[in-house]
């Protein structure tokens, strides 16, 4: 089957793309939306590419590639109440919350702003450029995938 796109989306001061250079191959948890964690569970499998969204931050922009090295497994800090985002009702007999590991691919030399791909109709239709639209992982297109990566320029991390 051949490998599936997606956008994660994550708050730099949570973890940037710089911390997942960092870390080399990071665990991707504390997803905690259903619809999200389906698609984790579900869909994400090893060898997709990501495009790795930095919110909440000045500018908003796509930053780099990552690769998933492992799709979808239980997401055991759910039931770690010391954990950032512990789910009581998780538990390793019955998990509710998914996770998938990741590894750094590319920067961008030139990040992506939400107005760069506004304003590049061969990206328009992307679900991140819908009015409201707030799930952290998103399916991309190829199509999409390769504009936004010639958009960015990318460079081997």
């Amino acid at each position: 089957m051949p490998a599936r796109y997606w956008l994660f989306k994550s708050e730099p001061s949570s973890y940037s793309l710089d911390d997942l250079i960092r870390d080399g191959v990071a665990e991707w948890d504390g997803v905690r939306n259903y619809q999200a964690r389906n698609s984790l569970r579900d869909d994400v499998k090893a060898g997709d590419g990501v495009l790795f969204y930095h919110s909440s931050t000045d500018p908003i922009a796509v930053v780099g590639t990552a690769t998933v090295m492992r799709g979808g497994y239980p997401d055991h800090t759910a039931w770690d109440p010391r954990s950032k985002h512990p789910d009581p009702k998780s538990s390793p007999d019955n998990p509710i919350w998914y996770m998938v590991d990741l590894r750094a691919a590319e920067r961008f030399r030139n990040p992506v702003t939400m107005d760069t791909l506004r304003a590049n109709a061969a990206v328009s239709d992307m679900l991140v450029l819908r009015r409201g639209m707030r799930l952290s992982i998103q399916p991309v297109t190829t199509a999409q995938w390769k504009v936004v990566r010639a958009m960015g320029r990318p460079q081997a991390v």
